[in-house]
């Protein structure tokens, strides 16, 4: 078989893993929790829901396993997967293994944005949560990248300037609530920011979903150019890239996918950072493969940690944040240790 015909064979075959592993990855997360319900009936409840399966369930298990926990292990995977291939993107078009939505300040302004339109009314009803949240976004990034502009540092100057301007829109978020918030509204929001997933529900995965594969898909039709990114501006620019086009693309698309996702679920850590780096010891640095791996791994990532946030305590759930910084912070050492990150982007 030709390398040309070959190519196709592995998208295919990888495309239908990836599937089947997601799946399996939804219909665990949707049996396991304080309630165990059978593998079987969540799959019965499933067949019932999308085809009219007609089987006899009960009607607080068949609840349980449509209503909360698919939902939200859809929404889960949709989330990782966004955050993860927006940190991969973000790693090489600023050549620094360090970034991503989370340290560059756009999880942070899209957070201040959400909050603003939830708690001030900013908009005055005309703006709802996720476009608040992507005005955050894009504010954030654009105040960022002009600090270090100014500064002067190339991409190590961005990813301090992306800490002050976190720094910045997390003290903005914290001082809204404070004081513009009731006693209820600050319970919330705080929860929320740490990474909530139990308000989500089929309305929220229909965005978040959508957002996640048309957001990747463009990102896939800019492999090749990303590709190039890794050797730089001059590099990519000599190869016939524009440059400028493609930077602006890109980066609208990781603060739209990021704000969409932060209006949902909250801000969440070390997903964009760490599966990223993760991928890479998978797959190696070619962006074709790089992006559905990352995204891959970002939703099974997610999944597992909204199931440990609902079992690892029992009779509490945890905010989903918390999960990801557990496991995210000691799993980046350990990559950190295997593989030096300063060689991610080469």
């Amino acid at each position: 078989m030709s390398r040309a015909a070959a190519h196709p064979a592995r998208t295919t075959g990888f495309a239908i893993a990836a599937l089947m592993l997601i799946l399996a990855a939804l219909v665990f997360g949707a049996a396991i929790g304080e309630t165990r319900i059978p593998f079987e009936t969540v799959a019965k409840t499933i067949a019932n829901r999308l085809w009219h399966g007609g089987h006899v369930l009960d009607p607080i298990d068949e609840g349980i396993v449509w209503n909360y926990r698919l939902s939200r292990a859809v929404v889960a995977s949709a989330c990782g997967a966004a955050l993860a291939v927006s940190g991969a993107v973000l790693q090489s078009l600023l050549r620094n293994p360090l970034a991503d939505p989370y340290l560059l300040g756009i999880s942070a302004g899209a957070s201040s944005g959400a909050v603003a339109v939830a708690i001030l009314g900013l908009g005055g009803g005309l703006l709802s949560l996720p476009l608040g949240a992507l005005a955050g976004a894009l504010l954030a990034f654009a105040l960022v990248s002009g600090l270090a502009l100014l500064a002067g540092r190339g991409p190590a100057g961005i990813i301090l300037a992306g800490i002050a301007g976190s720094q910045l829109f997390n003290a903005l978020t914290s001082l809204i609530v404070t004081k513009s918030a009731t006693a209820d509204q600050a319970r919330g929001i705080m929860f929320w920011l740490l990474g909530n997933l139990s308000g989500v529900r089929w309305p929220d995965a229909g965005l978040a979903v959508p957002v996640a594969l048309v957001g990747l898909a463009i990102c896939l039709l800019h492999a090749r150019s990303l590709d190039a990114f890794a050797f730089g501006t001059a590099s990519a620019s000599a190869l016939g890239i524009p440059v400028r086009r493609v930077r602006a693309v890109l980066i609208g698309v990781t603060a739209l996918m990021t704000a969409v996702m932060v209006s949902i679920v909250g801000s969440i850590g070390f997903v964009g950072l760490v599966i990223p780096h993760a991928a890479r010891l998978v797959v190696g640095v070619r962006h074709g493969a790089l992006l559905p791996t990352s995204a891959l791994i970002g939703a099974l990532f997610m999944i597992a940690a909204d199931v440990l946030s609902r079992t690892v305590i029992p009779g509490q759930v945890l905010p989903i944040g918390v999960m990801t910084a557990l496991v995210g912070a000691p799993a980046f050492a350990l990559i950190l240790i295997h593989r030096p990150v300063a060689g991610a982007t080469r």
